[in-house]
């Protein structure tokens, strides 16, 4: 490829590319000019922390030499359509069922995140003959059509009206419930039979799948309540409906685990991946089926396909991510980095802004309020892209990036997930530009004269 100046390329880019949930008019993105490890460099030398992995799938972290020496063997295995058995895709669902919960037994290759979510419904349709599928509100799942039907925010409204026999049903979300709940196990027990109610209003024999994240990742990292998730899996054995986990986000050690369900005592039917499979080197996702799902096919036609599905290239990317996971202990590091992260959130709680704290290894968000004993928040609920009237979040969300710290938040919710790789030192010194930041936040917009508004 030619090598373009970086005025050639920021006008390229404004004359010739879309970006996804932006207003275009007076974008004006910045341009990556190096970047290692935990770290990236704008056109301009700046070096950020990059504290959110690009779009959490940075799990090595930018410029891996092994991943990047791996680039250099392609050609080795040769390009071939899916109906192929190829090395590189052998080994990858191989070491893909190895490190997935024991009732798994087969995997589905998709180009990414969204793709998989789509490619599960049919899959679930297909296995049980049902066609309704259940879904959370406060979750996404991606912007195709398939996807953004699951998804339970303001993005799926493009793809509204939407298929039929797509049912939603709340997360819990205890920080903002408004009832007063004496313990978890009660909180539990009320969203339980909620969703049992649902289902029996919905007709049981019609609900093909239950599908949700185990920890909502672009809503705020919800953490499930204790037994929640468990009790999802009660009753969809009671009902005979499959219980789909979207670890697109969480997959392959962000949480400190191979995969966040494996923090808790259950097994999914389904776990959809992406992202952290080729931690972003090259487009990659897949459904991981159950040895009962996996048998469904031996026998009747699997009804679905792609033509990228287990793509050389993208295989061979991923048997090097896994290797490195395993060889540089990289998922070890994501829990020991993520007991300090934690530290370091905890201590947020101070702030007169932070209402809420949520961390699970190197997952985690920082839910920012107007008041503490109300939990007002920054942002309304659905208020995202370009609809904030007051720009409190995007201004927070900047002062973060001209500080160094580079991240993104939705609603009143910022997102931190940094690459896995990062050290106690790097955590710590970008933890310390973030309480910086949020200090002056408070002490310039957000307390100064009680009017939240911009300056």
């Amino acid at each position: 490829m030619k090598s373009l100046t970086i005025e050639q390329t920021k006008a390229d880019d404004k004359q010739y590319v879309l970006h996804s949930w932006s207003k275009q008019k007076n974008l004006n993105p910045k341009s990556i000019s190096k970047a290692e490890g935990v770290f990236f460099w704008d056109e301009n030398e700046k070096r950020y922390f990059d504290m959110c992995s690009q779009l959490v799938y940075l799990n090595v972290g930018h410029n891996h030499p092994k991943l990047l020496e791996e680039f250099k063997q392609i050609g080795e295995i040769p390009m071939a359509a899916p109906a192929f058995a190829t090395a590189s895709k052998s080994e990858l669902a191989r070491k893909i069922i190895e490190k997935a919960p024991d009732n798994m037994a087969k995997v589905f290759f998709t180009c990414g995140g969204a793709e998989s979510n789509d490619h599960a419904i049919k899959i679930a349709r297909m296995a049980t003959g049902r066609y309704k599928i259940f879904s959370r509100y406060r979750s996404y799942h991606g912007a195709t059509f398939g996807a953004g039907n699951l998804t339970g925010e303001g993005r799926r409204f493009m793809v509204e009206p939407g298929i039929p026999g797509f049912i939603k049903f709340d997360t819990p979300y205890l920080y903002k419930e408004v009832i007063d709940f004496s313990s978890e196990e009660e909180a539990v027990a009320f969203y339980l039979d909620r969703l049992k109610n649902q289902m029996l209003y919905e007709g049981p024999e019609s609900i093909a799948a239950v599908f949700m994240e185990p920890i909502p990742g672009s809503n705020g990292v919800i953490i499930p309540p204790k037994g929640y998730l468990e009790g999802v899996r009660e009753l969809c054995d009671q009902f005979g409906i499959l219980m789909i986990c979207d670890e697109v986000m969480t997959g392959f050690g962000r949480t400190g685990k191979m995969f966040a369900v494996d923090h808790f005592d259950f097994e999914p039917d389904m776990i959809t991946f992406a992202k952290g499979v080729t931690s972003g080197y090259s487009p990659l996702g897949g459904v991981i089926v159950s040895e009962k799902v996996a048998r469904y096919f031996d026998e009747n036609t699997l009804m679905t396909g792609l033509t990228y599905s287990g793509h050389t290239v993208s295989t061979q990317i991923g048997c090097a991510t896994l290797d490195l996971l395993e060889e540089e202990k990289i998922v070890e590091n994501a829990a020991r980095a993520g007991e300090i992260l934690a530290q370091r959130l905890d201590a947020l709680l101070s702030f007169d802004s932070v209402g809420q704290v949520r961390h699970i290894g190197l997952f985690a968000a920082v839910e920012l309020v107007k008041d503490k004993a109300t939990k007002e928040p920054i942002i309304s609920y659905g208020m995202d892209y370009g609809k904030d009237p007051v720009g409190l979040m995007s201004k927070f969300v900047s002062l973060l990036s001209e500080n160094g710290f580079y991240t993104y938040s939705h609603e009143s919710s910022v997102i931190i997930a940094p690459p896995l790789i990062i050290s106690e030192q790097e955590l710590n010194e970008a933890m310390d530009i973030f309480e910086k930041v949020l200090r002056n936040f408070e002490q310039e917009y957000l307390f100064a004269d009680k009017t939240l508004t911009v300056k």
